[in-house]
């Protein structure tokens, strides 16, 4: 397997042209990858949702929730 200074490494030989292809196609699959995970996440949270694992909550509620975390120190 290569490691990330070997892939650098030849990445850096390629002509610019090149170079500049591989980092669209790097980014648009990383891209691709992050919409894959997050529509994952949505199917999962809207199964937990169906099956009732939410309690019904109010959206002053809710917005109170998140302004009281917005002051807790990060863990």
């Amino acid at each position: 397997m290569s490691t990330l200074d070997q892939v650098l490494e030849t990445a850096l030989q390629l002509p610019y042209e090149q170079q500049e292809m591989l980092i669209k196609i790097l980014q648009n699959r990383h891209y691709e990858s992050r919409r894959t995970q997050i529509a994952a996440d949505a199917q999962q949270t809207l199964a937990d949702f169906h099956a009732g694992k939410f309690q019904h909550q109010s959206a002053e509620d809710v917005i109170a929730a998140l302004r009281e975390s917005l002051h807790e120190p990060e863990a």
